[in-house]
């Protein structure tokens, strides 16, 4: 795949996406989810964080949920903020639980082949090791990248 076809289809992926289930979600300022979560929030995405120590708060205009599971089921893309080898059981209760799934996006260094192929044998598009929040400004035009990864 050509530079050009993989920006195509980050580029598709990006602009067809409206709900984004953001796994790992901090609500610290300084944390990467945190940054990206209100990045994409800014930018016309709703984005709902997954985490339990967080749950029933409100961040970026909506309620964050302790699961996958609690996810609405709306929700069209998972984007995981999650070591590597813990992947799996959100992409299974992603595919177990989210029907108008599309997209799973795992962050920047996060690679999990299981569950690539489990989420691809299904039809759905799998993303490994970028950033929504730097794609986005690349591929797309706005934002503020500088603030985002610096």
């Amino acid at each position: 795949m050509t530079q050009t076809d993989i920006d195509t289809r980050l580029r598709n992926i990006l602009t067809s996406t409206r709900v984004i289930g953001l796994i790992g979600l901090s609500h610290k300022p300084e944390r990467a989810s945190y940054r990206v979560a209100r990045f994409l929030s800014e930018n016309g995405y709703r984005v709902i964080g997954v985490n339990p120590g967080l749950a029933g708060k409100e961040m970026f205009g909506e309620v964050v949920v302790a699961s996958v599971a609690d996810l609405p089921k709306e929700t069209d893309m998972i984007d995981l903020f999650r070591r590597s080898e813990a992947i799996e059981p959100f992409v299974d209760d992603a595919l177990a639980n989210l029907p108008n799934l599309r997209t799973v996006w795992m962050q920047l260094e996060i690679f999990n082949a299981p569950a690539r192929a489990k989420a691809e044998a299904r039809g759905i598009e799998v993303v490994e090791d970028r950033c929504p929040a730097i794609e986005y400004p690349r591929l797309i035009g706005s934002g503020a990248l500088t603030e985002l990864v610096g």
